[in-house]
This record gives C-alpha cells, sequence and structure tokens, in this order.
C-alpha cells in the first residue's frame, strides 16, 4: 500500500475512534459525521488504488459503486453502506428539528469499521473479493 492509501486509511481510523468519543459523549449526530467520513476515507483510498481521485461526494459515492460494487470486487453493501452514512451524516450535519439517533450512530459506526477491515484486506491483494467470501 501506498503512501497517499495509508495516510486515507489512518484517516479512517482515525474518524472511527472520534467517532466513538463523539458517541460516548452523546454527540450522536456529529459522531455519525465522523463515522460516515471514515467510510468516505476508505472508498477514496480504494478508488486511488486504481488511480481514481474525484472532487465531490457525489463523484466519490457514484465511482466506488461503478469500481467496486457492480463489479462483485467488494458486497454491494458497502456501497449501500455509504449511501445510507452519507444520508445521515447530512441529518447531523445540517439537520434542524431532526435528530440522528443513538442506535443509528452505532449502526454506522459498526459499518465504518467493518468496510475499514474488508479495505485493508483488498488493498493489500490477500485472497478473492468480499463477495467472494460471504
Amino acid at each position: 500500500m501506498n503512501e497517499d492509501l495509508e495516510l486515507l486509511m489512518t484517516k479512517a481510523q482515525e474518524s472511527v475512534s472520534a467517532a466513538t468519543l463523539l458517541l460516548d459523549q452523546g454527540y450522536h449526530g456529529f459522531a455519525a459525521s465522523r463515522a460516515y467520513y471514515a467510510m468516505f476515507y476508505v472508498a477514496e483510498a480504494l478508488l486511488a488504488s486504481l488511480g481514481k481521485s474525484y472532487s465531490s461526494h457525489a463523484g466519490v459515492l457514484g465511482a466506488f459503486g461503478q469500481e467496486f460494487a457492480k463489479t462483485g470486487k467488494l458486497d454491494v453493501k458497502f456501497h449501500r453502506w455509504l449511501i445510507d452514512g452519507q444520508d445521515i451524516r447530512n441529518v447531523g450535519d445540517y439537520g434542524v428539528g431532526t435528530e440522528v439517533s443513538r442506535e443509528q450512530t452505532v449502526e454506522v459506526i459498526s459499518r465504518a469499521e467493518e468496510l475499514i477491515g474488508v479495505a485493508q484486506t483488498h488493498l493489500r491483494g490477500e485472497g478473492g473479493t468480499e463477495h467472494d467470501r460471504s
């Protein structure tokens, strides 16, 4: 794994750690946002491993779906989780009068942790695709 990929994966891991700290303090919306960003950084790293880079969230999410979900390189659930995570992040960051629940936040953090693990395996080139192991 090259240095840029490692830096993105480190940002992802730090974002999950920050999400957990925020969750423990009762800041569910901010915690969910950090967990989404963990998944976003993973998606960026995976796309960068293919020599691809995008300047928007929509670009990253769309390309992740094309390059990893539709091809079967990773289970399609990860693309769905990324989209759902962005929706929850939007509520947490921009929602007024709406809240992200503790349960939603715990789920997004768990999903981010799982995606990080799968991406680390994929980036190291260990074994087949996640889709094959499901």
